[in-house]
């Protein structure tokens, strides 16, 4: 894997900053020792075949990637070998092009659910519109794979990354997409499962439920295809099954809920009763149950109801535990 941010190959000899005034008159005038080091790498990867993911959120930084790939798809061409680009939030038309004559592809993630307030106050709510365009790169036949990058970014919560493909809207409201980039459900739900694994180079072994693919299925609480939009977020898995195995197991399943080893480290939440929770008051209540306050003496960290701003600490209780 080569994971590169923009800051990254932005970065030069000379002691210009990257700003978003200046990006492109400074690829066109500064050296750029980094374009040779990473066309050694690709053009390595290339020979033997090997396919790359290259970590990008902006338009320029994709571009000035392409350069270095389209010099060594001149000697090595590039198609076949799966390589794609992760995030590519502010993709711009003429790079998806780029991308699609490469062979290449596009990881997306809902980062911009979680995010996405603070991009339109930023850059305005006109840009935050194609972030990431992922509705074009798919009209441009780019193969376009769903994640959540989680957990460095966003919530590993599949059905939040969902409704976010589905409404545009983020997990504060805000509505970000028109209608032309959002995907109907089943769409959204390809992008998670049968899409994604061309990345993987696992096409026809996974991805469906399907005679001769591997048994990876959930049983799930809720409909997805009938359920309200505000509720897509709210379905959790009642049965996982992994290549015929089963992982996990809640509800009716719960005795088939096989025994996990201890979590590490000692004190992490899942030790007291918590895999995930999607409320946010039974998250508090049940990580607060591990320890009692060493500095206030009182045996639960969480003391106040989540919304009482007149509490202690103000409206999530106790914060000890951060201190």
């Amino acid at each position: 894997m080569i994971s590169t941010s923009s800051t990254a190959l932005a970065k030069c000899s000379c002691s210009r900053r990257r700003t978003s005034k200046t990006s492109v008159s400074h690829s066109q005038t500064c050296p750029a020792p980094w374009k040779g080091d990473l066309e050694a790498v690709v053009r390595v990867l290339a020979e033997k075949r090997w396919p790359w993911r290259l970590h990008a959120t902006y338009d320029e930084t994709i571009g000035r990637a392409l350069d270095v790939f389209e010099r060594v798809n001149r000697d090595i061409p590039l198609e076949g070998i799966h390589w794609f680009f992760d995030h590519a939030e502010t993709v711009g038309e003429r790079n998806l092009e780029r991308i699609a004559q490469l062979g290449g592809g596009v990881a997306i993630q809902h980062r911009m659910a979680y995010q996405g307030e603070y991009f339109v106050e930023r850059f305005g709510a006109k840009a935050a519109q194609r972030t990431p365009p992922f509705k074009r790169m798919l009209e441009l036949g780019v193969p376009v794979g769903a994640g959540t990058d989680a957990t460095r970014v966003a919530s590993y919560d599949p059905w939040t990354s969902l409704h976010w493909l589905v409404t545009g809207e983020t997990v504060g409201g805000t509505r970000l997409y028109p209608r032309e980039n959002r995907l109907d459900r089943h769409k959204a739900l390809e992008l998670y499962t049968k899409a994604n694994t061309w990345f993987s180079n696992e096409q026809g072994l996974k991805g469906q439920i399907a005679v001769g693919q591997l048994a990876d299925f959930a049983v799930l609480s809720n409909d997805l295809f009938a359920v309200p939009d505000a509720d897509i977020r709210e379905i959790v898995s009642m049965l996982t099954v992994v290549d015929g195995r089963i992982v996990y197991g809640d509800g009716e399943f719960k005795s088939l809920d096989p025994d996990l080893p201890a979590p590490m480290p000692d004190w992490s939440p899942v030790n007291f009763g918590s895999r995930y929770w999607k409320e946010p008051e039974r998250a508090a209540a049940m990580s607060a149950a591990s320890l009692p306050c060493a500095v206030h003496r009182h045996q639960a960290v969480r003391q106040s109801p989540v919304g009482d701003n007149e509490a202690f600490w103000g409206a999530l209780g106790c914060s000890c535990w951060a201190f």
